[in-house]
């Protein structure tokens, strides 16, 4: 919710400050820059005091650092904002997703996806709340000022139910059955994070061309008014939420492995089909495929990375949720650099074939036992 309100308000700012498209461009790239590093940095901050407390700590440092962007008067006020709001944001998405691993293992049935669902549907109701806020007239001090009130309200009311440290909770069974416990380190594991993290950055990267380019592809291959050509992101983005509530039932009767498999297949089929399509009306039912078969996957990947026993988990989710980021970040100006040379329709295949990934690297999101040993 706080991200789309902030999304929602950057034609405002840029009007307010009379920023060009790439002055805008470039001050953009701060706040996922800062979202990087503050990955990272959470991902070593939650090994040493526990998720619970790095979770509430980025999601207030964010609840504050939200309000930045509002206040600033200047291009380099303004990027120096974003930059501090992205270290919240990108703190808070491994701190999340590391305390959804570990709630995820209290239950007897998977329930990432659903997590990333709701993230969805935050977003989808930041953009209608800021819709109407503008309709409003409120100012973009104020509308992100009640972002960061929101996220101070939330964190509070939910802070005290996230899981602790001494909590019992299963422990993942490692690939090394000799472990004590302790869990492995991460130089052992090296191998597999590198994979996961690899295939984290390329679906995300397949994800990331709906962002930018489903409108404008839409328009360029079938005519269609950009009125119009506005549904096929929305169909999109529909489509993975839906899929998201859906995924983890199927995970829980087939296997992760499944669900990144033909999910992956699903998705290079939905883009054959936008790429192909001769009426609009198939291209939107490309775009609702292609989001139905990656909305499972992405959470596949973090169960995976979470539930690898290494030493110090934090670390792992960070290199993995920070290339994952990193393929989301890259892919619209992946496929825009091709445009430039071959057209939109064969940049397009890109994604199609970054799918492949997931079909033949899905064996690596498989637990290594389906039984969970309590500690």
């Amino acid at each position: 919710l706080a991200l789309a309100l902030w999304v929602v308000y950057i034609p405002a700012v840029q009007s307010s400050l009379g920023l060009s498209h790439s002055t805008l461009g470039t001050l953009l790239l701060f706040l996922g820059l800062g979202s990087f590093f503050g990955m990272q940095a959470t991902g070593w901050l939650a090994d040493r005091v526990g998720s619970r407390r790095a979770t509430i700590a980025t999601a207030l440092f964010m609840s504050v650092g939200i309000n930045l962007p509002g206040l600033a008067t200047e291009a380099w006020q303004l990027g120096a904002a974003l930059f501090v709001f992205g270290l919240g944001f990108g703190g808070i998405d491994v701190a999340m997703n590391d305390q959804a691993v570990l709630t995820e293992r209290g239950y007897d049935k998977p329930i990432m996806s659903a997590f990333h669902a709701m993230f969805s549907i935050g977003g989808a109701v930041g953009a209608v709340v800021g819709a109407l806020l503008q309709s409003a007239h409120l100012t973009v001090h104020w509308a992100l000022a009640l972002a960061g009130v929101v996220g101070v309200v939330v964190t509070a009311l939910c802070g005290s139910a996230l899981v602790k440290p001494g909590d019992a909770l299963p422990a993942p069974v490692t690939e090394d059955a000799s472990s004590d416990g302790g869990g492995m380190p991460l130089r052992a594991l090296t191998g597999r994070i590198a994979t996961l993290a690899a295939l984290a950055f390329l679906i995300m990267l397949a994800e990331g061309t709906a962002t930018d380019w489903s409108a404008l592809h839409a328009v360029e291959h079938v005519g269609a008014t950009e009125s119009a050509a506005a549904l096929a992101y929305g169909a999109f983005a529909v489509a993975m939420t839906a899929g998201r509530f859906v995924a983890d039932p199927i995970s829980h009767r087939l296997g992760a492995v499944h669900v990144v498999r033909y999910g992956s297949i699903i998705a290079a089929a939905g883009m054959a089909v936008v790429v192909a399509a001769p009426v609009y009306p198939l291209t939107l039912l490309g775009w609702v495929v292609f989001g139905l078969g990656l909305s499972g996957i992405v959470p596949q990947i973090f169960t995976a990375a979470g539930n690898l026993g290494a030493a110090k988990q934090g670390a792992v989710m960070a290199r993995v949720v920070g290339a994952g980021y990193l393929g989301l970040l890259a892919g619209p100006a992946v496929i825009g650099w091709i445009a430039q040379y071959t057209g939109l329709d064969l940049a397009l295949v890109v994604p199609l074939l970054f799918c492949a990934a997931g079909v033949l690297l899905a064996g690596q999101v498989a637990s290594p036992r389906k039984v969970l040993q309590p500690r």
